[in-house]
């Protein structure tokens, strides 16, 4: 199954010139996949049933996986078998007549402003470790790009001068404006701290570890929750969420809202509007608790 996943993937990129974050979602679906399967003496794609299929679902709920987990892991099964219809190395499609299980929409968790603060507030800014670390955050919250965007910036996509970086994927890209607090921290990093952790090594990244080698999105996920622990935040935060707080603070503060979609890089302006609804949905708590006669009877 292997071949036939890195067959897929390679058609996912060429054919329809999908994102690097989707291919990285499939590979990681199916892979997973694959690995249940095998453990099952199943090797071939047309060893695969339905029943299969079913059996490796009931697997991930025992395994107490989150229903959007899930319920991607059968939209990722769902493409895979319909690519090996259509190249025909499988007749029928034994995925066809699955449902993905039903997930609740949540509002994402974001940082209050104090909260921000709190964070930034943790790195040692004495260390060169610590000045990346700021940098790192400082630009994640001022930009709201990925994590796996941030990891991959090279030096040449940051203009300090105008105070702006570019994000690339493909043959996409976009320029995302940053502030002062953001600017000051990389000046700092770019003038001398980054050269400390690169040395003599030839790297073209903006944001390296320690050794001089690229940072990795789960090396900064590790880095991430450290400081949340030494900030005393009673939340559990990824770098997700400072995408997420990133969005809310701007629609909270009037910014218009095909210009945060811009931003963040949203392909369907519907997404960033769930952060126009939790806006409303905070104003109207705030109102309700306040207001003599806010509240419903």
């Amino acid at each position: 199954m292997t071949e036939e996943i890195q067959e897929f993937i390679s058609y996912l990129r060429d054919n329809r010139k999908s994102s690097a974050n989707t291919e990285i979602s499939y590979r990681r679906d199916l892979r997973k996949a694959a690995e249940y399967f095998e453990r099952q003496d199943i090797t071939r794609v047309e060893q695969i049933t339905q029943t299969n299929i079913r059996s490796y679902l009931l697997f991930m709920e025992k395994q107490k996986f989150a229903t959007a987990t899930i319920s991607r892991s059968v939209a990722s099964l769902h493409a895979f078998f319909q690519y090996l219809v259509k190249m025909k190395k499988i007749e029928q499609d034994p995925s066809e007549d699955l449902r993905p299980p039903k997930v609740e929409k949540k509002e994402p968790e974001i940082l209050s402003v104090e909260e921000i603060e709190k964070l930034m507030g943790q790195p040692n800014m004495e260390t060169a470790k610590g000045v990346r670390d700021r940098a790192m955050m400082e630009l994640l919250y001022a930009t709201g790009i990925r994590v796996s965007e941030l990891t991959h910036l090279l030096t040449e996509d940051v203009n300090l001068q105008l105070g702006y970086i570019v994000c690339r994927d493909k043959d996409k890209e976009r320029a995302i404006p940053f502030g002062d607090a953001a600017r000051e921290v990389m000046q700092r990093y770019l003038g001398r701290e980054r050269m400390r952790l690169v040395g003599e090594k030839d790297c073209p990244y903006l944001f390296t570890n320690c050794a001089g080698k690229p940072m990795s999105r789960q090396g900064f996920w590790k880095v991430l929750k450290g400081y949340v622990q030494e900030a005393g935040i009673q939340m559990d935060i990824t770098p997700h969420t400072l995408r997420h707080s990133f969005a809310a603070h701007l629609i909270q503060n009037g910014a218009d809202v095909r210009a945060v979609q811009e931003m963040m890089g949203h392909a369907d302006i519907s997404t960033t509007q769930m952060y126009v609804h939790m806006n409303i949905n905070r104003i109207r708590s705030a109102y309700e608790n306040a207001h003599p006669r806010g509240r419903l009877r």
